[in-house]
């Protein structure tokens, strides 16, 4: 059974550009085992991350993302079964806020500014499938 899992934290003090590669890096090596696909977002030390696959492969994830001490408040935006992956070519797509459109975020949050903790979980996941569309993921 397929699930697809979206949750925001905040970065803990001191994670650097470093850490950030590295955690990319980890997922993009150990997810294609797992069968996880998903898009990652770090933006002023916020992560946004959905992930997509097993539901045993994607609960034990999460776990361990909850547990892991470069994570705090860690708040679950969304949790649902699915009968196909909205992000399937990307073991981790890294969001380029760079190359996305502001508006498009005005479209789905009161300031245009990435805020998930102020945004429902519909919203960021519309907002992900149209970062994809709009060429704002990155793959290495």
């Amino acid at each position: 059974m397929l699930v697809r899992l979206m949750y925001a934290s905040r970065a803990r003090a001191g994670l650097t550009d470093v850490d950030f590669a590295a955690i990319l890096k980890a997922s993009r090596e150990h997810n294609p085992a797992e069968g996880i696909t998903g898009l990652l977002c770090f933006s002023d030390g916020v992560f946004v991350q959905v992930l997509e696959g097993g539901r045993d492969a994607i609960n034990a994830r999460y776990k361990r993302i909850v547990q892991d001490v470069r994570h705090d408040a860690v708040t679950l935006l969304g949790y649902e079964e699915i009968t196909e992956r909205d992000f399937p070519g990307w073991t981790m797509g890294q969001v380029n806020l760079q190359r996305l459109n502001h508006a498009l975020l005005l479209k789905y949050s009161e300031t245009g500014r990435l805020d998930p903790y102020a945004m429902s979980g519909a919203a960021m996941a519309a907002l992900f499938r149209e970062m994809c569309a709009s060429g704002a993921i990155e793959v290495a």
